[in-house]
């Protein structure tokens, strides 16, 4: 009460006490920004009593510098929340939105929907009428910017960009919703919105539910007047008002709305204003708390208090305030959860309706240097003190580039730095700052900062009908109008523009106040260097400049500039000449160069004139133009080289050495050659009959160009346009290249376009790809365009051609040679001896070099013999597969001299260097090889002599684009026609190609190419790529299956069209495993969707707007998904390249492929993941499985599908590297496939893994068994199981051991891990490794880096005299047998003993070697170096000793190692006997079976699991009760047998039986050399009696009824006498799957399902739930899919069902079993087991949600009578697996609809027993005995009570209902009687 007294205080006046002051305290508390340091103070107080003034200081110095940052951090975007009430201030006004100002720089958005109810209402009305509403009005009336609004966050979403978005509402209902009809009060100010007109007033929204607010019009007269200018308040119109008089508890009231009333409303305690329903807005009188350098603390209305920060402090009276001071403040925001208010001391907040001033920053988007810091705030902030004093801020994220950049060590106070003015936060009067580097360097940073007429770079957001959206800045976008995207108008602009491409344009217009800009793209406009006209004034008469026309009237035409400035083009300005219809010449948007004629600003009026004056330029002139008039364009000149520029050479035409320019293309024909006579030529070198193309002012230019020269000769070169007719054809060179096409210029100086369409009779992807610029074309002229002075030009070969392709092959050949023959002569007039050499070298040449190195790259590189710097090379291909050596003296031939590089290309081929002395004869075809490939041409050998032939890579000027697979490679094989007969001074024979079908791929190939690397092209396609077809992307096309390949199925169309389809669109779900194209059979009838088409020349997909789509193979797809919906995919990758596809695709990213074929070279699986996406699988990423590894043809099908992992893209090639185990990363712990590299003997092994990873295995870790020769086994390239130990180091550090690769075969560990000393414990057997032999014992490594020391008493027992000894029979490497005998872990000291009373081994020197025997004294001194031992393990000793006598075996007993040790010893050891004997396999069982016996340990678990199903409960006892007889970690799940049989076999009865089966030991030495004495007749007999009663006692053995199995043969006996015991067989699989024999267990399965009778379902079925188990384990998906199809066939299917769920859920495969769980609710939704099986799934997942949305779904899905046991199960399963009291209100529900059920009764009692407490069972059992139940029944209850008091009760409490019961029998009687 006392706690409620204090919330709630009564009224009257109050005494003021301590507990009071806690309040005043936990008020302060309770608020989110502040954290009282009083409290702690006054504890120390009452501690201390009176401690030192100084330390009281201190303290609070420290605490105030600790809390008040914390404190007073000003708010940001993370300290809001949806639903905190905050005070706000328009800023901007939209058409659908407002952007408010919200405090601390704060920015948000009011959506239009967003404004009130009623206004919604209007514009919905309005939607739906799809017309204007009259009495509806925009936002831009409603609102003005400055305007305050009480704002509520309606949420805080996050965008694409990370960045939060804060979105308000002013609806009354969310602003108010914190106030009721009952708290309203006279005085009140709240804010509202007009929601309809009445004929007294207005009806007002405030959002008070229950209450009706009216506001007379007499009340609203002087609002209306002064505010609204005359207007009627209208829907939606923001008031705010203050409550006139509450009527009826708050149901009506009536508001007052006068500027007096308003301004003047101050927040009372009166008016109850409470935490919860504070409002922002509120005017309230306070007083200063607290005064910190960055704010204040308030109390306000008696105990409210609240921050004030510093940006708002009323900026006047900032640093004079003090403690307890009176002020007047305004509430900002109140947050909903912590309560916490900031308020506003700022005058202009302190009368409510008054607008802020709309002060704008003038100084917007200025850059500031040196602007010191004045407060840095960690998660908000930091402020600065600009130049004027006024404060700036700028928030954390505007402090740097970016969070990681981001130091905050910079923003201490006074630190300067250069920031820009980004906004103004209206609200807090402050400009808010950035610091960011692009910001301050952004050109454009707002609208205000660009101006009309400014170029302008941007990105191409988006392409509309309506134009191209253009992002200038962050902040600013822009339009270029369809008009505006190029000079002409554009049909089709996404040709040309793609999003995302960079664009300069030049702004045409911008309106900062309403965010719209327009700029144009026309290059004409963009590049113009005229001065742009921007208003009228600038347009003064005679400036020209450039427009386009915005209209063309038959009275002129309008042309517009910039900012909207137009003018008129009168009809006789047009033009010299008369134009009589403007219309047809002019049109609009046409860009024109036009002059001033006259401007009127003040009219804005403008007159133009398309008739420009003549260029005051031309008309100087003087001497040098006279001398130039001697120079024509189209005259022959020669020309001397003056020097060279950057692009060309500076010459001087004779005789006037009137200067001029050639540029390098123009040097020649050939593009190749342009280069190398630029190298060549010298100053003072002349040139003959050159052209001279134009003359232009000061400027010359001249071209050397042998076809342009003989044009002009041949007068094949029109001057003017006239002279052009269509159909010419003109030789020119290329000018420029742009996107659309290719510009010509001809030597007369006229030009034309070669679109892209006509470019080539192949596809044009790129222009540039196709010519560059100063190449030398013919073009044939297609269209004239006199009056525009414009034509239209081909390019095609087809087109273009000039002839035979031989004789113009041949002619460009022999220009091209003749033209390197020249540069050869320039070369010969050089000083150098090298260049001299290189000059007089020829191709087929022979000479005589020695090898100085050979490369990396398998290339030969020759020593330059007498002339220093030659280099002379031979590729590798040219080195022939010769083994080369340096110093070797070689043969070879010249191929080509490359003049550039000063390189000789030479070759050591056989056939080249010997050639063969045959005549040749001129036209006769030879087949060639490729040897060397030139930019224009290629030397060949023909195979017949060797000889060396040039022929000419192009047939043409215009044949320079070939696609790759067009291109030849060196090794090629070609068919050639020879023109000449004789090498001529070239040292080449010139010859003409053939056919290009005569081209032969090469033979050999380099290792670097693949097979794979040339696709295979189905010969059933090829037939197909002759017709032509009409089908378009999205077409469903019917068809017959004409032939099925692996990984595609080809179909024949209508028509006869041949298509294909890929085994990826045949089925929307691929089974793994599964060929989809084997669901398609030949001539079966299909129906397809056209997704693409492929070109068979490049096998790429072409667009649909590809001229050759036509021609391609359409890609269908059968896929049902595919054909059902309208949309569908296209496979439309013209743009993209294989490589970017593949990027598409990230690392772990899981993919269905399909194997096309194994590459048995490289070992990888090649596969397809879609037609166009292929795949590599490297064979160590197939599989963990060696028998896969060796046959992966065996395992994997061609058109099998396959679920791959991504590794990651093959960065060489378009391919994927897949894996199918899972992601390759190599981290530790992974499980992983190598092969060996390298064998260290002694060391151990380095293995390699794809990707170049490289490992080490130590030979400790080889094997779980040491082993004399560990490495033996190990060969380079074998593959190995590896384990990842470690990944530090540049190595991975590996295991092989079994117990790590194959954790589930839980193998024996013979020598255990040792991995550091922790692992040795004291008395340990331990096998190791010698290391050494020193002086002070023999070391002994134990593992890889651990090492132990016996000394030398402890070595042997013998004492030798040599120590050469030691080394002869401790050699390093040699495997020993040592116990340990004590251990040092602070000294890293092991030491050893190798003596066989100690390791029960022999002597490591043997006995015939007759050495002393060492001292008795040597023996003690080394036994008392041991640690002392009891007397206990002496005692064991001789127990043992005597058991072993007794048993003439010598059969050795192993002690277990106690559970503390770390390393659990295998036994391995042996007590010494009467002689050494070897292991015997009997012995060892013995031994490992009584170890069993002694602990169950985990090797006797088979792995096999089988339930038997008999009802719910039993189930569950049962599989809980093996958990508790073996408590394992947590493993692998495994099969068990619930009958509670375990695979535990005891051979203790059985061993002397049996004979020791003989292994081959540890050690030839142990065995003793059996005497080779001839045996006696007497002996012989002996042997033979006892072989007979050995073998009678096997027999008794076998007969044995209890005798358990232990091979093959014992279990077939068993299951032929028992056929039909499921049991049995399920041991057999255990048996085969301790041995990890999958295949075999798989096998006595299938005889087990034969064998067992029909009428025995329970056991068939046992068998099959094994099966499952075992295919989940072991199997894959598809072979557990397939056993599970048999099993439903032959089983109820509900049973297997269950059974497989039950199998996911234990392996936690809960997706698996969570799909299958929703397939069986599908087929079996009658059936009440599943949904109580699905129901407990999901609780036990701790889903409880889902599970109660089941239990809904069973009670619609099941029959009624079945409802009350489904619920009464879903309780039960409640108060198992989940939440107690749910269950308890299920049952208690149910019980109250079914009060006599007792089955449900019974089971809420069994449940409370369980899980409640006593008093509520004894309450439940109240309850049941006074219910009017059947006598009968009320007895069961009434025993059951009684069964617990005497379980759990008192003998008073076992009375009590004992009389209970008497009292009901007598009730009962009485009223029988009546």
């Amino acid at each position: 009460m006392a706690n409620m007294e204090e919330s709630f205080p009564r009224g009257g006046t109050r005494k003021t006490h301590k507990s009071e002051k806690a309040f005043q305290y936990s008020v302060e508390h309770d608020n989110l920004f502040d954290i009282s340091t009083e409290e702690e103070s006054t504890k120390r107080k009452k501690n201390q009593k009176r401690p030192a003034q100084a330390k009281k200081l201190k303290i609070e110095k420290r605490e105030s510098s600790k809390f008040v940052r914390e404190k007073f951090e000003i708010l940001n975007k993370e300290s809001l929340c949806e639903g905190m009430r905050i005070l706000g201030c328009v800023k901007e006004v939209n058409e659908l939105d407002l952007v408010i100002s919200l405090p601390n720089g704060l920015q948000g958005v009011v959506q239009v929907t967003e404004i009130c109810d009623a206004y919604t209402e209007k514009l919905n009305e309005q939607v739906a009428q799809e017309e204007p509403l009259q009495d509806l009005v925009s936002l831009p009336e409603l609102f003005s910017p400055g305007m305050l609004v009480r704002c509520v966050v309606s949420s805080l979403s996050i965008t694409q960009r990370g960045k939060k978005n804060i979105k308000l509402s002013l609806n009354p209902k969310n602003v108010n919703k914190v106030l009721s009809a009952e708290a309203l009060k006279s005085g009140m100010l709240l804010t509202g919105t007009v929601s309809s007109l009445e004929d007294h007033g207005y009806l007002v929204d405030i959002g008070v539910g229950g209450a009706r607010a009216f506001l007379p019009l007499q009340k609203a007269q002087e609002y209306i007047r002064q505010k609204n200018k005359g207007a009627k308040l209208k829907v939606g119109q923001y008031l705010n008002c203050t409550i006139e008089e509450v009527k009826g508890n708050g149901g009506v009231v009536s508001l007052s709305i006068g500027h007096s009333e308003v301004s003047a409303a101050i927040a009372t305690e009166e008016q109850n204003w409470t935490h919860n329903n504070l409002l922002p807005g509120l005017v309230v009188k306070a007083q200063v708390q607290k005064v910190t350098p960055l704010g204040l603390t308030l109390k306000f209305l008696s105990f409210f208090t609240g921050l004030v920060d510093f940006m708002h402090l009323d900026p006047k009276k900032a640093g004079t305030y003090f403690s307890n001071q009176p002020v007047k403040a305004c509430v900002l925001c109140v947050h909903p959860q912590t309560r916490a208010v900031r308020l506003s001391l700022r005058p202009i907040f302190l009368h409510p309706g008054r607008p802020l001033p709309r002060l704008s920053c003038q100084q917007l988007g200025a850059v500031l240097d040196d602007v010191p810091v004045q407060d840095f705030f960690p998660n908000t902030g930091a402020t600065f003190r600009l130049k004027d004093g006024a404060l700036a801020y700028a928030w954390l994220s505007h402090l740097s580039n970016s969070k990681k950049l981001f130091k905050p060590e910079t923003f201490k106070p006074g630190n300067t730095h250069k920031c820009r003015i980004i906004d103004y936060s209206q609200m807090d009067e402050l400009a808010l700052l950035s610091l960011r580097t692009s910001i301050i360097e952004a050109q454009f940073l707002w609208y205000h900062d660009i101006k009309p007429g400014v170029l302008v770079k941007g990105t191409v957001l988006t392409i509309k009908p309506y134009g191209i959206l253009v992002k200038v800045s962050k902040q600013v976008r822009g339009l270029v109008p369809p008009m505006h995207l190029a000079d002409i108008l554009m049909k089709n602009p996404e040709k040309k523009y793609h999003i995302g491409d960079e664009v300069k344009c030049r702004v045409l217009l911008c309106n900062p106040e309403a965010k719209k800009l327009i700029m144009t793209l026309k290059k004409t406009l963009v590049e113009s260097k005229l001065p742009a006209i921007t208003c009228y004034a600038d347009a003064k008469p005679g400036l020209q400049t450039h427009g386009f026309i915005l209209r063309v009237k038959d009275y002129g035409c309008i042309v517009k500039f910039y900012n909207d400035v137009q003018g008129l083009v009168p009809k006789h300005e047009l033009s010299a000449e008369y134009v009589p219809d403007p219309e047809s010449v002019f049109y609009t948007g046409q860009v024109v160069k036009v002059v001033v004629l006259s401007c009127e600003p003040s009219k804005e009026r403008m007159l133009l004139s398309f008739k420009l004056s003549s260029d005051p330029k031309k008309e100087c002139a003087g001497h040098s133009q006279k001398k130039r008039r001697a120079i024509n364009a189209g005259q022959l000149v020669d020309v001397k080289v003056l020097e060279k520029a950057k692009d060309g050479l500076k010459v001087a035409v004779l005789p006037h050495n009137i200067p001029a320019f050639l540029p390098t293309p123009h040097l020649s024909d050939h593009v190749a050659n342009g280069p190398l006579l630029y190298h060549w030529l010298q100053a003072g070198d002349t040139l003959h009959r050159v052209l001279c193309l134009s003359e232009h002012h000061e400027h010359v230019l001249l071209c050397r160009k042998p076809a342009l020269v003989s044009a002009v000769e041949g007068g094949q070169d029109p001057k003017s346009f006239s002279e052009i007719h269509p159909g010419m054809l003109l030789i020119g060179f290329v000018k420029s290249i742009k996107d659309y096409g290719v510009f010509v210029q001809f030597p007369s100086g006229l030009s034309g376009l070669a679109p892209k369409a006509i470019m080539s009779d192949k596809f044009v992807t790129s222009t540039s790809d196709h010519f560059v610029e100063g190449q030398t074309v013919v073009a044939k002229v297609t269209n004239v365009d006199e009056e525009k002075q414009r034509m239209l030009l081909s390019l095609r070969l087809s087109d273009c051609t000039l002839g035979d392709l031989a004789t113009t092959s041949l002619l460009l050949l022999t220009q091209c040679l003749e033209e390197r023959q020249g540069v050869r002569s320039l070369m010969s007039n050089r000083d150098s001896v090298l260049i001299q050499t290189l000059a007089e070298m020829t191709p087929g040449m022979l000479l005589d070099l020695e090898v100085q190195e050979v490369l990396e790259d398998g290339s030969v590189l020759f020593s330059e013999g007498p002339v220093p710097g030659l280099v002379l090379r031979a590729s590798r291909y040219h080195r022939a597969g010769q083994e080369v050596e340096s110093g070797q003296k070689k043969k070879v031939v010249i191929l080509n001299i490359d003049m550039l590089k000063l390189e000789v290309h030479v070759s050591l081929c056989h056939d080249l260097v010997n050639r063969k002395a045959k005549k040749l004869k001129k036209g006769s075809e030879h087949q060639a090889i490729v040897q060397h490939l030139e930019e224009s041409f290629a030397v060949a050998s023909l195979v017949e002599t060797g000889h060396l032939a040039a022929f000419s890579l192009t047939s043409h000027l215009n044949d320079t684009f070939h696609f790759d697979s067009e291109k030849l490679q060196v090794g090629q094989g070609v068919s050639l026609t020879l023109e000449t007969t004789e090498p001529g001074v070239t040292g080449l024979l010139l010859a003409v190609e053939g056919p290009a079908a005569k081209r032969t791929m090469r033979k050999t190939r380099k290792d670097s190419e693949t097979v794979d690397e040339d696709e295979e092209v189905d010969p059933a396609l090829i037939v197909g790529t002759i017709k032509k077809h009409t089908l378009s992307i999205g077409d469903v096309v019917t068809g017959t299956v004409k032939s099925i390949k692996p990984t595609h199925v080809v179909v024949t169309l209508e028509d006869g069209i041949i298509g294909c389809i890929h085994a990826s669109h045949i089925l929307d779900d691929v089974p793994v495993g599964t060929a989809p194209t084997s669901k398609l059979k030949v001539g079966k009838k299909i129906t397809a969707r056209v997704i693409g088409g492929r070109d068979m020349k490049t096998f790429k997909f072409l667009p649909i707007s590809h001229p050759r789509f036509i021609r391609t193979i359409p890609e269908l797809s059968v896929r049902p998904s595919e054909l059902e919906k309208d949309g569908h995919t296209a496979l439309n990758t013209h743009s993209v390249s294989p490589l970017e596809k593949i990027k598409q695709y990230q690392a772990g990213q899981t993919v269905t492929c399909f194997l096309k074929k194994y590459n048995v070279v490289k070992k990888w699986l090649e596969v397809e993941i879609a037609p166009d996406i292929r795949g590599r699988i490297p064979l160590l990423l197939t599989s963990l499985s060696f028998k896969v590894l060796k046959h992966p043809d065996k395992k994997f099908r061609i058109g099998q599908a396959l679920k791959a992992t991504v590794v990651g893209p093959d960065s060489s090639k378009a391919f994927l590297c897949l894996s199918l185990i899972g992601p390759h990363k190599l981290e530790k712990g992974e499980v992983a496939m190598g092969r060996v590299v390298k064998v260290t003997p002694k060391e151990g092994l380095t293995v390699s893994f794809p990707f170049g990873k490289i490992g080490r295995v130590s030979i400790f870790h080889v094997s779980d068994s040491y082993s004399e020769t560990p490495l033996e086994d190990f060969t380079p390239q074998k593959i190995v199981r590896c384990y990842v130990l470690s990944t530090t180091g540049p190595e991975l550090t590996l295991s092989l051991r079994s117990s790590r690769t194959n954790p589930e075969t839980k193998s024996k560990i013979a020598d255990p891990e040792i991995n550091s000393i922790q692992d040795i414990e004291k008395g340990q057997l331990l096998r190791g490794y010698v290391k050494a032999v020193q002086p002070s014992g023999v070391l002994l490594s134990l593992g890889p880096s651990v090492t132990g020391l016996a000394q030398y008493p402890h070595v042997s027992q013998y004492s030798p005299a040599k120590s050469a000894l030691y080394d002869k029979h401790l050699p390093e490497g040699k495997l020993l047998t040592a116990k340990v005998l004590s251990v040092n872990h602070r000294g890293n000291l092991v030491e050893l003993s190798f003596l066989p009373r100690d390791t029960g081994k022999p002597d490591v020197f043997p006995a015939s070697l007759g050495l002393p025997l060492r001292k008795q004294e040597e023996r003690e001194t080394g036994a008392e170096e041991r640690d002392h031992r009891g007397e206990e393990e002496k005692g064991k000793r001789k127990s043992l000793k005597r058991k072993e006598k007794s048993n003439g075996q010598g059969l050795e007993e192993v002690q277990l190692p106690s559970k503390e040790k770390k390393v659990p010893q295998k036994p391995q050891a042996k007590k010494p006997g009467k002689r050494p004997h070897p292991e015997s396999g009997s012995e060892q069982e013995q031994v490992n079976k009584k170890q069993k016996k002694a602990a169950p340990s985990e090797e006797d678990d088979s792995g096999v699991e089988v339930y038997y199903r008999e009802g719910e409960e039993e189930m569950e006892e049962t599989s809980v009760l093996p958990k508790k007889k073996h408590p394992r970690p947590a493993e692998a799940p495994r099969l068990q047998l619930s009958s509670g049989f375990v695979w535990d076999v005891r051979l203790d009865s059985l061993t002397p039986a049996l004979p020791p089966h003989r292994e081959s030991s540890d050690s030839e030495e142990e065995e003793k050399p059996e005497q080779a004495t001839k045996k006696s007749k007497k002996e012989r007999e002996l042997e033979k009696q006892k072989a007979e009663k050995e073998l009678a006692r096997i027999e008794e053995a076998l007969m044995d009824p209890g005798r358990q199995p232990e091979s093959a043969d014992d279990f077939d006996r068993l299951v032929l006498s028992s056929p039909n015991s499921s049991i049995l067989w399920v041991q057999y699989m255990a048996f085969h799957l301790q041995a990890t024999e999958i295949e075999k267990a798989r096998a006595v399965a299938e005889r087990a399902l034969k064998t067992i009778s029909f009428r025995e379902e329970q056991e068939k079925l046992n068998v099959w739930v094994a099966l499952l188990n075992l295919e989940n384990m072991y199997g894959s998906q598809e072979s557990l899919t397939k056993v599970f199809e048999r099993a439903v066939q032959y089983n109820e299917p509900l049973k297997v069902f269950l059974h497989l769920a039950d199998i996911y859920t234990k392996s936690e495969k809960f997706q698996e079993a969570g799909e299958l769980y929703n397939r069986m609710l599908k087929r079996f939704r009658q059936e009440k087991a599943v949904w109580i099986k699905y129901g407990a799934f999901l609780l036990r997942r701790g889903q409880a949600g889902a599970s109660h949305r089941v239990m809904q779904r069973a009670l619609e899905c099941l029959p009624k009578k079945e409802h009350v046991d489904v619920i009464a199960k879903f309780a039960q399963l409640e108060f198992q697996l989940g939440d107690a009291e749910r269950a308890k209100a299920i049952f208690e529900n149910t019980l109250s609809t079914y009060p006599k059920r007792t089955d449900v009764w019974s089971v809420y009692i069994d449940m409370i027993i369980k899980h409640g407490s006593q008093k509520e069972v004894r309450d439940i059992f109240e309850r049941v005995i006074h219910l009017s139940l059947a006598p009968k029944r009320m007895k069961f209850f009434f025993k059951r009570y009684l069964d617990y008091e005497k379980q759990h009760g008192t003998e008073k409490d076992v009375q009590a209902v004992k009389a209970k019961a008497l009292e009901y029998v007598e009730a009962k009687s009485s009223v029988l009687e009546d």
